[in-house]
Formats: structure tokens, C-alpha cells, sequence
């Protein structure tokens, strides 16, 4: 699994970063070692993933979250989803 958080490296997308990295071990070290977290900086990168609001969470090319920091809660959620 590939989860990318998306964004300029500000704090909220540091924030965000760390609420998935929270998650990821909240749900356990088979999880976290199978998951792979990603910063991307790029501005083009990131609008070519569809990304027009930073902070952005995009977890195997698609985009759960745009905008705004997720909270644990919604990434373990979104993992699992995924699952």
C-alpha cells in the first residue's frame, strides 16, 4: 500500500503526515511494514494526482482527502477500506 501526503511540507501537511503515520500504527506493525508513506512537494506532482487543495491524502493512486488534515480515526478507516 502507497499513501501519499500531498502538500508544500507546511504544517498542516505535516500534521497530516503524522495523523497517517499515527494510524498506520494504531493498526498494527504487519500494516506499517506493508505501507509505504510518501511526501510529495512537487506542485506538479501533486496536480497531477487531481490535488487543487493541499493538504491531500491519496492512498494507492486515489484521492481520500483534499483540503483539510484527516484525523486517525478517518485514515484507519480509509486503510481499511483498502484492505
Amino acid at each position: 500500500m502507497i499513501i501519499e501526503v500531498c502538500g508544500p511540507g507546511c504544517p498542516r501537511c505535516q500534521a497530516t503526515e503524522k495523523n497517517v503515520v499515527q494510524a498506520l500504527k494504531e493498526l498494527g506493525k504487519e500494516l506499517g511494514e506493508e505501507a509505504q508513506v510518501i511526501e510529495i512537494k512537487d506542485i506538479k506532482q501533486i496536480s497531477a494526482r487531481g490535488v487543487i487543495m493541499t493538504p491531500a491524502v491519496v492512498i494507492d493512486g486515489v484521492k481520500v482527502c483534499e483540503g483539510r488534515i484527516p484525523s486517525p480515526q478517518e485514515v484507519r478507516r480509509w486503510i481499511g477500506e483498502r484492505r
